[in-house]
């Protein structure tokens, strides 16, 4: 296939019963984003088993496809060019259009700014920044999928992740999801998880800490040192360890933060390069779309919109974390006045977003 022709591509993966992707599906996405392939992907459709109503069924019926994964491949003219081989849709698909040359007429200014280059210096940043800054949070959003594709991953816990994966799915575009599951989250967090998975029927990766970390910290410090000598040595563990692992595959990610959340956040920039965490091509672009809205902001819209919450929300809780380190919020009490309370204000983060 004549790569200067091809426009748009959709991947079909398949979703079994217990509600994972199937195996294939799985190393064919590794093998995508092992070769830098993975932000090429314009739409992912699932397969539900036993659901053949479901996108990807009714598109495998429609062409005839029994197997998964499967590529379509739609090239300027309205053809579709179907491959159930990965190694084959690779060759000739994207190899050959990694090493298309772009026309004159392409680089423009403003296509500049656009196309991400393949290592990010402090001054795309700056140029980026200059160019959102202007932009509303659903906009910022879309502009990251646009040149990122699923190659930028949203990181979803809480309220405002959820509003971020709601602008993405209506979005149309690609975007990756990922969690991090600590170990001591609220059995209602856990459910609320799931509940975002099912309403946008996406997949959400989940990433655990290193269980010889975990041991060994468990081992000498016990559960609960953290009321005793600070919070930061179990989140080292916990979440900014696994984190690092998380953001290892993407080029890009999106936060939910906000400058109202904590004194820590006042200066947080819109765009930066996060320069702590190493990406598929260096060091990723972050992006905080949400930094200028307020609590009242994030819960009109989720209530506007019906866009799912956790249920923890209901009972005083506010900002939510780990079981043994989240608290309702007193009346007149900060929204994080519920997390780490017995430590300083200026040291209630977990060390996720510190530069």
């Amino acid at each position: 296939m004549d790569a200067h022709r091809f426009m748009r591509i959709t991947m079909v993966k398949k979703r079994l019963e217990n509600g994972n992707a199937c195996d294939k599906c799985i190393q064919a996405e590794e093998l995508l984003k092992s070769k830098g392939h993975w932000d090429k992907i314009h739409e992912v459709l699932w397969a539900i088993d036993g659901n053949p109503n479901s996108p990807g069924m009714e598109l495998a019926a429609a062409k005839g496809v029994k197997v998964a994964p499967f590529f379509i491949v739609r090239d300027d003219t309205g053809r579709e060019h179907v491959y159930v081989s990965v190694l084959k849709f690779i060759k000739e698909c994207l190899n050959v259009a990694a090493d298309s040359p772009r026309s004159a007429e392409s680089a423009s200014n403003a296509d500049a700014v656009s196309t991400p280059p393949s290592t990010l210096l402090e001054s795309d940043v700056e140029g980026f920044e200059a160019a959102l800054l202007d932009r509303a949070p659903d906009e910022i959003v879309d502009w990251a999928l646009d040149r990122y594709g699923a190659a930028c991953a949203i990181a979803f816990s809480g309220a405002e992740d959820v509003i971020l994966i709601d602008w993405a799915k209506k979005s149309g575009k690609p975007f990756s999801v990922f969690c991090l599951d600590t170990g001591r989250l609220h059995p209602e967090t856990y459910e609320f998880i799931e509940r975002v998975r099912t309403h946008y029927s996406i997949e959400i990766q989940l990433f655990c800490p290193d269980p010889a970390l975990l041991q060994d910290f468990v081992r000498n410090k016990g559960l609960f040192s953290f009321y005793e000598d600070g919070h930061k040595e179990c989140c080292s563990v916990r979440k900014v360890e696994p984190l690092g692992r998380a953001l290892r595959q993407y080029r890009a990610w999106i936060t939910g933060q906000r400058r109202d959340q904590s004194p820590t956040r006042t200066l947080t920039p819109l765009v930066q390069l996060d320069e702590g965490q190493q990406g598929t091509s260096g060091p990723l672009l972050k992006l905080n779309p949400l930094l200028n809205w307020t609590l009242l902001d994030v819960w009109r819209y989720l209530v506007e919109q019906g866009v799912p919450y956790n249920v923890l929300h209901d009972r005083g809780f506010v900002s939510i974390g780990c079981a043994p380190c989240t608290r309702p919020v007193r009346p007149g009490e900060h929204e994080r006045a519920g997390r780490w309370w017995w430590e300083d204000a200026t040291r209630r983060e977990c060390g996720l977003h510190v530069r």
